[in-house]
């Protein structure tokens, strides 16, 4: 297998590592800073406190339909890093009875944050699909299909930021 080197977008955002890590870290939060349109909601309650903790993202995507992930956390550190492995959850169609698909699939995304300075952070989002069979880094170009999406992320958590009433309804 030829593994694909992880992608990733950083951007500077002028507010404390520890005001970007607690929207991170709160899954409830996710659909205000989705940039790829496919979250739907936070499937569960409660803040992410440590590596080990699992949370469920409800989700759409054409070809799937209405579905959920679970995302194992695999890296946290308070403040500075934070990271899950997607897991196929209730109705996507790798759980589907007779699928021979791997529910894990070697996806793992990535925020950390480094301070810049007096009350600003780099925000630095990795994906990495390095572990995940050949064929599905090759239908994503090595995860190269989702900085767009990553990069629009970047800017709506600058936006939660730096002007926390202009994404909300």
């Amino acid at each position: 297998m030829t593994a694909s080197e992880p992608v990733a977008v950083s951007r500077r955002i002028a507010a404390p590592a520890a005001a970007i890590f607690a929207i991170l870290a709160d899954p409830r939060r996710h659909t205000d800073l989705d940039g790829s349109g496919m979250l739907r909601g936070a499937a569960s309650d409660g803040v992410v406190a440590a590596a080990g903790d699992v949370f469920v993202m409800r989700m759409y995507h054409p070809p799937h339909g209405d579905y959920e992930m679970n995302n194992h956390v695999v890296e946290y550190e308070l403040n500075r890093r934070i990271g899950w492995e997607p897991e196929a959850g209730r109705g996507h169609p790798d759980t589907a009875p007779g699928s021979t698909a791997q529910a894990r699939w070697g996806h793992r995304w990535t925020y950390e944050l480094t301070p810049d300075g007096p009350g600003a952070t780099v925000v630095t989002q990795r994906y990495d699909c390095s572990q995940a069979p050949e064929d599905e880094q090759a239908s994503m170009e090595g995860g190269r299909i989702w900085v767009e999406s990553m990069t629009e992320t970047l800017k709506r958590l600058d936006a939660l930021c730096t002007r926390p009433s202009s994404l909300r309804g």
